[in-house]
Order: C-alpha cells, then sequence, then structure tokens
C-alpha cells in the first residue's frame, strides 16, 4: 500500500500519552504539512497557536466538554481562520482550516505522534474558551484544537468503507 493511504488507513484518535515531550522540530513538521493544505484561491487563512503551558493544557480539558484527556497531551495546536487578512474567498475558510488540520492529525501519525481533533466552531462557548486562554483577537476564529503527544496506547485501524454510502451518477 502507498504511504500515504497507509497513514491515512492507520490514524487514529490517540486520548492517551506518555509524559516525554514533544519536540520542536516534530511540531514544526506538523504545522508545515498543515500549510501545504489546499485553500480557496490559496490564499491560506490559517494563523497557529502552540500550547505547551501545562495550566492552559489543564483548564481546556476542564472547560471543554470532549477533551478531558488533554491535561495529559504534552502540546497542542489551536488552529484558526484569521479574518483580517483580505480575503478574495473568505467564506472558504472552514474548508482551508479544516484541510489544513487533517494533514497536521496525517502528519503527527506518521511522525509517531497521538493527536486528536478536538472541535471549536461553530459552537460559541468552544471558542470563548479558546480565545480567553489564549487572548486571540477578535478577527481571529479558533476552528480546531489538535491535542498532541506520544501515545500511551495503541489502536488498532479499522475498516470504515461502507459501499452501502457510494452513489453513481444520481441518488
Amino acid at each position: 500500500m502507498a504511504e500515504t493511504l497507509k497513514t491515512i488507513n492507520e490514524r487514529r484518535s490517540i486520548r492517551k500519552y506518555t509524559s516525554e515531550l514533544v519536540p520542536d522540530d516534530l511540531i514544526e513538521k506538523i504545522l508545515r504539512a498543515g500549510m501545504m493544505a489546499p485553500s480557496a484561491g490559496n490564499q491560506q487563512p490559517w494563523q497557529f497557536i502552540i500550547v505547551r503551558d501545562k495550566e492552559k493544557l489543564k483548564e481546556i480539558s476542564e472547560r471543554h466538554p470532549y477533551a478531558s484527556f488533554v491535561k495529559d497531551a504534552q502540546a497542542g495546536i489551536i488552529v484558526c481562520g484569521d479574518m483580517s487578512l483580505s480575503l478574495k474567498h473568505k467564506e472558504f475558510w472552514v474548508q482551508d482550516c479544516s484541510a489544513c488540520t487533517q494533514n497536521m492529525l496525517l502528519a503527527a501519525h506518521d511522525l509517531g505522534l497521538g493527536a486528536v481533533w478536538v472541535s471549536s466552531y461553530p459552537d460559541v462557548e468552544r471558542m470563548k474558551l479558546f480565545s480567553e486562554i489564549c487572548n486571540l483577537p477578535e478577527y481571529v476564529i479558533p476552528l480546531s484544537f489538535i491535542s498532541l503527544g506520544f501515545p500511551a496506547q495503541k489502536i488498532s485501524a479499522i475498516d470504515r468503507f461502507k459501499k452501502e454510502r457510494i452513489h453513481y451518477d444520481t441518488w
């Protein structure tokens, strides 16, 4: 199987991490992969906040209803859309930043890290949480948070292919 397809098929959400720190060079590789994502008009509307502060990670785990595991992460990345950029295709920032997030999840897996996509947008309370914790300006919208760490668990790949969801030429 081609390496890209292998990574896509084997990647799983990893919620248990070791105490080993995630090196800066791995975070940079993940960010570089994210920035290679396609975007409408190649406008790249993203900004990133790297979260390493254990108190901030703990606060995210306490305030976000689906992120209790984040307290054990060694780092996290908030993927944001920057509305201050003069974007011709501003309405596509969600798709752009989502593609960016997926690239980062795949890169993390490929680099031997565990990661989870923790949602923010469009939930007002979740967006407020990330905005407050990291002092985001009003024109920056947090789309997602990626928790990162070396896996303390192994989750087997599963086949999610469902032929009954495929339609040709018509419903």
